[in-house]
């Protein structure tokens, strides 16, 4: 049984990610600080699963720490890092923190990878890499515009030292470039939780929808789209997270024909705002309360996924529909209810 070490792993993707490993035959050991997310998510993953998994309360950006975790377990496989600040709006108005807490934790990673040998490495990118395309759908030849948010930036830069890396060294790599994760496991156990007022669209629609936020608000309506909000490629987190074990047996099988594979992760089909807003109105029969303001620094105005390449070579086909999006974060918005848990602490992935 491969042991594969999940970076973020109580965050909103790592938590999915690690219930689909353990089921997929994998043992699973966690690193995660919490700041930015919550330990009782590993019991929601118990319940699930079956399966009891340790987390390493460290911070990545200490180096000492990061080292301990891979001297108690000289048998990873593999990694898998989410771990990352990821608050497109936060980063823009802080973009130092963003800078020193992702690209620091990843280094780390890296060093200790390269130290104790661990050759099979999935790293959680982000479609934010393109900046605003010319050209849409993206594949993954095309090319990078200056990223719109120093959160994009931090992962053009990781991509980046990672090949780096790879050049120097035994590892190979799969970069998943994430589109608009959404939804939540069918269980309802396991969701996100974000940290505040939600900043992602789909958890303040099901907040403002229970009654959490009094009203929620669209971020522009006078972009070139067709409603002229902005346009994006929504993909259930269960998927995203059914492809990081593809990428995983991709590597350990040695089915890589280059030491660095870039694929996108997104449905191939784009929605702008309003659109996500009156599918979820026709899913939970509510009417939701939001108001038009301004433009957001830092959004891209539309983006959408040519995801051919990892359908082709991972096998990876997107299972989950709009309506199933929509429904399942909706059912995980009233367990959190109906078990008193609005104002659990949130998630970094």
């Amino acid at each position: 049984m491969n042991k594969i070490l999940v970076t973020g792993g109580c965050g909103y993707i790592g938590a999915h990610t690690i219930v689909d490993l353990i089921e997929n035959g994998f043992e699973v050991i966690s690193a995660d600080n919490n700041s930015r997310s919550n330990e009782n998510i590993l019991d929601a993953i118990e319940k699930i699963t079956g399966k009891k998994v340790k987390n390493y309360k460290v911070d990545l950006c200490i180096y000492d720490d990061v080292v301990a975790i891979f001297q108690e377990n000289r048998d990873i496989a593999g990694i898998i890092h989410f771990a990352a600040y990821k608050s497109v709006g936060e980063s823009v108005k802080k973009p130092l923190l963003y800078f020193e807490n992702n690209l620091n934790s990843l280094i780390n990673i890296l060093k200790c990878a390269v130290e104790f040998n661990v050759s099979n490495f999935v790293f959680s990118s982000s479609c934010t890499v393109y900046g605003n395309p010319d050209k849409i759908p993206v594949t993954e030849e095309t090319p990078m515009k200056p990223a719109e948010s120093a959160y994009g930036a931090t992962k053009q830069m990781g991509e980046q030292i990672i090949r780096e890396v790879i050049n120097s060294s035994s590892i190979k790599a799969i970069l998943l470039r994430y589109f608009n994760p959404v939804g939540a496991h069918p269980s309802a156990l396991i969701g996100e939780l974000p940290l505040g007022k939600p900043e992602n669209l789909v958890p303040a629609i099901t907040q403002t929808a229970i009654g959490k936020l009094p009203m929620m608000q669209v971020w522009g309506n006078d972009y070139d789209t067709r409603d002229g909000s902005c346009v994006r490629d929504y993909i259930h987190v269960c998927d995203i997270a059914h492809a990081h074990i593809l990428g995983l047996n991709y590597l350990l099988q040695n089915k890589n024909q280059t030491n660095c594979d870039v694929f996108n992760l997104g449905t191939g089909n784009g929605y702008t705002v309003l659109e996500i807003i009156n599918e979820f109105e026709k899913v939970s029969g509510t009417k939701l309360n939001y108001k038009i303001g301004p433009r957001r620094p830092g959004d891209v105005i539309a983006i959408y996924a040519n995801n051919d390449k990892a359908k082709n070579m991972l096998g990876w086909h997107p299972k989950f529909n709009l309506q199933q999006m929509m429904a399942t974060a909706w059912q995980w918005e009233l367990k959190l209810k109906e078990d008193n848990k609005i104002n659990i602490p949130g998630s970094a992935n």
